[in-house]
């Protein structure tokens, strides 16, 4: 099957795709319950950007369509400083892309990147459980539903996938 996509790692340039994303209510429904500020968004963006500089293949991306080069949204695999064995997975589509398979497909490219690292064992992501589509998304790519819960007060179910 022909790739329909590609990542290229989140840098400075980015901060207006990722502002417009992340400020969409329609997007964050299923994520905060709410669009998120500037000054929220400058903060993880930020962030994104500093974790981008710990591992040359994790971080955040941005993901284009592969013709026409085209924004569809960002995706992460994202390990932190002190631990590389764990990764966390995560995607955000347009909302004009939902339903197209190109959150399958994200998570499919960041599963391939964790493939190819011996250290990593186990790969996580975190949704809320009324999220269909992305609970489909993971449990296609081998994920497993691990906890049920709260997290930062929203609702949140934690899968998981080993590596090994």
């Amino acid at each position: 099957m022909e790739q329909r996509i590609y990542l290229a790692k989140l840098s400075a340039e980015d901060f207006d795709e990722y502002f417009r994303m992340l400020g969409n209510e329609k997007v964050m429904a299923m994520i905060t319950e709410r669009a998120l500020t500037k000054e929220e968004v400058q903060e993880k963006f930020h962030h994104a950007l500093r974790n981008n500089e710990i591992h040359e293949s994790y971080g955040t991306f941005k993901v284009m369509k592969a013709s026409g080069n085209e924004f569809l949204g960002f995706a992460k695999l994202e390990i932190k400083k002190d631990s590389r064995n764990e990764a966390e997975l995560g995607y955000l589509v347009k909302p004009e892309y939902w339903g197209k398979g190109y959150g399958n497909e994200m998570a499919k490219a960041l599963l391939k990147i964790a493939g190819s690292d011996p250290k990593l064992k186990r790969v996580y992501a975190i949704t809320d459980p009324q999220n269909i589509a992305s609970r489909k998304i993971l449990l296609r790519n081998g994920f497993i539903s691990e906890e049920l819960g709260e997290m930062d007060g929203l609702p949140s179910e934690v899968f998981g996938r080993n590596m090994e």
